[in-house]
């Protein structure tokens, strides 16, 4: 059965659930995380102390994706375009590994501002 992880950023909380890549698994370990959310766009961002190796790089993602910036060791959360989207895609800074993605509405996201506090942790 797959992982399963509490993302509370701000006053939002929604459950969302790992895929099984090696990412994953690494994230999933080094919980719970805590941090300052960072927001670019339609993504919240926040360093995270796991080093992931580069397996299925995506350039694009998908509307309540999870990924790890390899750029910079970072946990992110998509829910929208970001200031480097081309129409209605989702576009990163650089590629990220895909290791989960949300359960609930990521639009929900959109409430969280910059500086706020973000939890995550093993359901």
């Amino acid at each position: 059965m797959a992982d399963k992880i509490k993302i509370t950023a701000g006053s939002v909380t929604q459950t969302a659930t790992l895929n099984e890549s090696k990412c994953a698994k690494k994230i999933y370990e080094a919980l719970p995380l805590e941090a300052r959310a960072s927001t670019w766009g339609d993504e919240i961002y926040f360093g995270i102390p796991v080093k992931c190796e580069p397996e299925n790089p995506k350039e694009t993602v998908e509307l309540g994706d999870l990924g790890y910036w390899l750029e910079g060791s970072c946990f992110c959360i998509f829910f929208g375009p970001t200031p480097v989207s081309r129409g209605d895609e989702i576009r990163p800074a650089s590629a990220v590994e895909v290791f989960g993605k949300l359960d609930g509405d990521p639009k929900e996201f959109k409430k969280v501002r910059s500086g706020e506090k973000v939890l995550v942790e093993k359901v």
